[in-house]
């Protein structure tokens, strides 16, 4: 079984990396995990102005690095084998993208990412990908 796991460093991102462990433990086939993590840097265009692009880059890679570990740590403690994929751009199309060239069996996913406020204004990314996914999509809390 493939499994697509979008990390944004929120608590509900890491409950999921959680769940993913332990239903690795309770398989009896194996399970890949692909540990991806999205940053939309839009809201950088104005600093893209003042700062090269290398340091943008070098500064999402690091942002998106630092949301990733204390997932790979649950998943290293279960010994689940998994790889990661850093992103820039769209965050629910690049999950999408990815899950479609991967063909994953599923994404787990937190149902609640770091902007609370802004899903209520635009939508959170849990539902923009459930509703766009051929796969299944599984929200954790």
């Amino acid at each position: 079984m493939k499994i697509l796991l979008p990390i944004d460093g929120s608590k509900s991102s890491l409950n999921a990396a959680k769940y993913v462990a332990k239903l690795a433990s309770n398989s009896r086939s194996p399970i890949k995990v692909t540990l991806v993590s999205v940053h939309d840097d839009t809201g950088l265009t104005h600093v893209k102005q003042f700062v090269s692009k290398s340091v943008v880059d070098d500064y999402l890679r690091e942002i998106s690095e630092k949301e990733l570990k204390p997932a790979q740590k649950v998943l290293d403690a279960a010994r689940v084998k998994h790889s990661m994929v850093i992103k820039r751009g769209h965050i629910a199309e690049e999950i999408i993208t990815l899950a479609n060239k991967e063909k994953v069996d599923i994404i787990v996913m937190g149902a609640k990412g770091r902007s609370a406020l802004l899903d209520v204004l635009i939508g959170s990314v849990a539902q923009r990908v459930s509703s766009l996914a051929k796969q299944p999509v599984l929200l954790v809390k």
